[in-house]
């Protein structure tokens, strides 16, 4: 085989390895997209979940607000019903965002950048929410007293120790379920953060 016969060879092969070097690496961009998404769907599928028991909720009680006959009961409906709006709105705006980043239309570095971007915020939208759940859990109690039970959660009610008892079981549960979800969430958008750190070995 002459000289010429050879570097046309073997530059065909290079070509070929280099179109195959770029398919794999396109293909692993994929998959990465793909695990990336689904690392934050555990996020994702919970939040949504929680939004339709949210607005399921707050027309409920847009339902029956002429049973809220006086004026703290009306005052902590229309605050339960503002809550259980607000609240899905401020995690989901932020997880979606997360979710859609374009890993494989976007540069390691406009990845990285708009996934913190995004993860920073979500985090504020967390404590925020945690916030607002912590003041909905006390808001909505004499509301569900007036629409379950037809009573006034503080003049019709029998004894007070059903109340002062379930007060702070509510706290905690409050709490040790906030730090479980907290730490739910972080585990997942760490792990896709992983995912995409690793793709700057193959920039």
């Amino acid at each position: 085989m002459e000289l010429e016969e050879m570097q046309a060879v073997w530059s065909q092969m290079s070509d070929q390895i280099e179109k195959q070097k770029k398919l794999t690496d396109k293909m692993i961009i994929m998959m990465t997209q793909e695990q990336y998404r689904k690392k934050l769907n555990k996020i994702a599928y919970p939040e949504i979940i929680g939004a339709v028991i949210c607005y399921s909720v707050a027309i409920l009680i847009l339902f029956n607000l002429e049973k809220l006959d006086n004026w703290y009961s009306l005052v902590s409906g229309l605050i339960s019903v503002v809550t259980l709006l607000v609240l899905p709105v401020l995690s989901l705006k932020w997880i979606s965002k997360m979710r859609n980043i374009n890993i494989s239309g976007n540069s390691y570095k406009e990845t990285l950048i708009e996934y913190t971007k995004g993860k920073q915020r979500f985090k504020k939208s967390m404590k925020l929410g945690y916030y607002l759940g912590f003041v909905l859990m006390f808001v909505i109690m004499p509301v569900s007293s007036k629409i379950i039970k037809g009573k006034d959660l503080f003049t019709e009610t029998k004894s007070i120790w059903p109340i002062v008892i379930a007060i702070p079981l509510a706290i905690i549960f409050f709490f040790v379920f906030t730090k479980w979800v907290y730490k739910s969430y972080t585990g997942s958008m760490n792990s896709a953060e992983v995912l995409i750190k690793e793709l700057e070995e193959k920039e």
